[in-house]
């Protein structure tokens, strides 16, 4: 098990773009949820696939339980997604010292753009990047769960 510790921002600007290490394509549904836990395939490049388990409801800190399952069956458990199915890009950038993976959102959340941070410490926020936007940790509608299940939050940085 291990323990998830985020932040969440709304991203405000495209200057992190020159500084993107890596992007990868993520295909993202959610097979079961409910208050405090949620249960996840994830889609990476098309060709591999993770089931998550996420326990908790506190906005920055959540149990995690993550396992690599064959990407035919997370392909096949597509048919039993609940809302929609996630489109993102995720891009890793490295401000700072700390690695930002930023979610660029296609299909019917384009537009939407999110910055985790995952860090045990806060993060002062004159050690934050310009770029970042409005911190929306704690705000449910912008977590991936809401996003499939929910409405489509307003992009109000």
């Amino acid at each position: 098990m291990g323990k998830e510790v985020e932040r969440k921002f709304l991203v405000t600007s495209t200057a992190w773009r020159e500084l993107a290490e890596a992007n990868i394509r993520i295909l993202q549904f959610y097979l079961a949820a409910g208050p405090g836990r949620t249960v996840r395939i994830r889609i990476s490049d098309g060709g591999s696939a993770k089931l998550t388990l996420k326990f908790g409801s506190k906005a920055r800190e959540r149990d995690e339980f993550e396992y690599s399952i064959p990407l035919w069956e997370a392909v096949e458990m597509l048919d039993f997604a609940i809302g929609r199915v996630i489109e993102k890009t995720r891009h890793h950038v490295r401000h700072r010292g700390y690695l930002y993976e930023i979610d660029v959102f296609g299909g019917p959340l384009a537009g939407l753009v999110i910055a985790e941070l995952e860090t045990p410490e806060d993060v002062p926020d004159e050690m934050l990047p310009d770029w970042l936007g409005r911190e929306v940790t704690g705000e449910s509608k912008f977590y991936n769960a809401s996003l499939a299940l929910g409405g489509i939050p307003e992009i109000a940085a």
